[in-house]
């Protein structure tokens, strides 16, 4: 089996789009505007560059599942999406000029690697530039009232083949982007009600005078 490609049939939103696609534009901010060159990391079958490119930004997407792409691009003609990882060197491998935006979706917790694709974001960005990313949320709370709940083996089950390796943290999530060099963290917990969220979003700035 192969875990990069989860199997993608089709161009419709997943069940958490709903909760993290309106904090999503909140936190992109000025940068999200007609025009803007905007990069989704892990874009899936395209669901959410097609929104971005809806809103009239200029859309570049990669992905390492070959089924997603190829649903992304009959649904997106007007986006660009490429078969790449999310590695240290995706401005690389695009040979194109840095982003205004890059967004990651429910994406961080399947990486080996977090930290090369936190440097791949930050490289990927002009000075000043946003990343705004999703992942599951873990927090103290959550997690106790998940084994209160007898529901923790269910919850991070090792069982699922290509399932979440990662399990985040607002501070590790934090730590993770100012290790890379980012700014200006800002958080927001979606789904469900506060401190038991399912997901949370952060934003963050690569600084106006950052160093390559």
């Amino acid at each position: 089996m192969d875990y990069r490609d989860f199997g993608f049939r089709t161009s419709a939103p997943s069940h958490m789009h709903r909760h993290f696609l309106p904090p999503l534009f909140e936190l992109c901010g000025s940068n999200l505007r007609p025009g803007a060159r905007v990069l989704d990391v892990g874009c899936g079958n395209g669901y959410t560059a097609g929104q971005l490119a809806a809103r009239g930004c200029d859309v570049t997407a990669i992905d390492l599942s070959e089924s997603g792409l190829a649903v992304a691009r009959a649904e997106h003609p007007t986006v660009r999406f490429e078969l790449l990882p999310a590695d240290n060197n995706i401005l690389a491998n695009l040979e194109v000029e840095p982003f205004d935006i890059v967004v990651s979706t429910e994406v961080v917790e399947h990486l080996y690697d977090p930290q090369a694709f936190a440097a791949g974001c930050y490289k990927a960005l002009r000075a000043g530039g946003r990343l705004v990313l999703s992942t599951p949320y873990h927090g103290y709370f959550k997690n106790i009232a998940l084994a209160a709940l007898n529901r923790f083996d269910r919850h991070v089950n090792p069982l699922h083949r290509g399932g979440h390796i990662k399990f985040w943290s607002r501070k590790t999530l934090s730590q993770l982007l100012n290790d890379a060099g980012f700014t200006n963290l800002k958080f927001r917990g979606a789904g469900r009600i506060p401190y038991v969220w399912m997901t949370m979003l952060m934003a963050a700035e690569r600084p106006a005078a950052s160093k390559e």
